[in-house]
C-alpha cells in the first residue's frame, strides 16, 4: 500500500467540496440540491464512478468549474469520490443539503483553503484516507482576534 497526497486545484474565488457517494445518479442529484438552493451560485460536479467504465461524471453551469471538478476528481483518483467546485456562494449555504441527499456518504471537507488529499493506491485502486485543509494553527485567539472573528461573521451576514 503507497500513501500519496494530491493536490486540489481551487480556481481563485472558489470553494471545493468533497465527499463520498455510492451511486452513479449522484452527480444529477447534486446538481438539482445545488442549482435550486443557490440559484445565483456557478459550480461544476465531477464524481468518479468506481465500477461499470469508472468513468468521471460531471454536471454543471459553468464549463471551466465542471472542468476543474472533473481534472482534481481525475488527479485524486479514487472511486465514488464526488469534487463540487463553488463560486457565488458558500459551502455552508448548501451543505446540509448535499449532506441529506441519499447517495452522499460523508463529506471531507468544504473550503477555499489550500487542500491536499491523502490518497492510499493498493491493487484494487485508489481510497481516500483523510485531508489536510489549509495550515497548522499558530496560536490561541486573543481578545482582539475574536472580536474580529464576531465582526467578520457579523459583516458577510452569517450572524445578527
Amino acid at each position: 500500500m503507497e500513501l500519496e497526497a494530491v493536490d486540489v486545484e481551487i480556481p481563485e474565488g472558489a470553494n471545493v467540496i468533497l465527499g463520498q457517494a455510492h451511486f452513479i445518479k449522484t452527480v444529477e442529484d447534486l446538481y438539482e440540491i445545488i442549482r435550486t438552493t443557490l440559484p445565483e451560485a456557478s459550480f461544476g460536479v465531477a464524481l468518479a464512478e468506481a465500477s461499470g467504465p469508472c468513468l468521471v461524471r460531471v454536471e454543471g453551469n459553468d464549463d471551466s468549474l465542471v472542468k476543474a471538478a472533473a481534472d482534481n476528481a481525475v488527479a485524486i483518483g479514487a472511486g465514488h469520490l464526488f469534487i463540487v467546485v463553488l463560486k457565488g456562494a458558500y459551502p455552508i449555504s448548501v451543505l446540509n443539503q448535499i449532506k441529506a441527499c441519499p447517495e452522499v456518504c460523508s463529506i471531507w471537507c468544504a473550503t477555499a483553503n489550500p487542500l491536499q488529499v491523502i490518497v492510499t493506491r493498493t491493487g484494487q485502486g485508489k481510497g481516500v484516507v483523510g485531508v489536510v485543509d489549509g495550515f497548522s494553527p499558530l496560536m490561541t485567539e486573543g481578545e482582539q482576534d475574536r472580536l474580529e472573528r464576531k465582526h467578520f461573521l457579523r459583516k458577510i451576514g452569517y450572524k445578527l
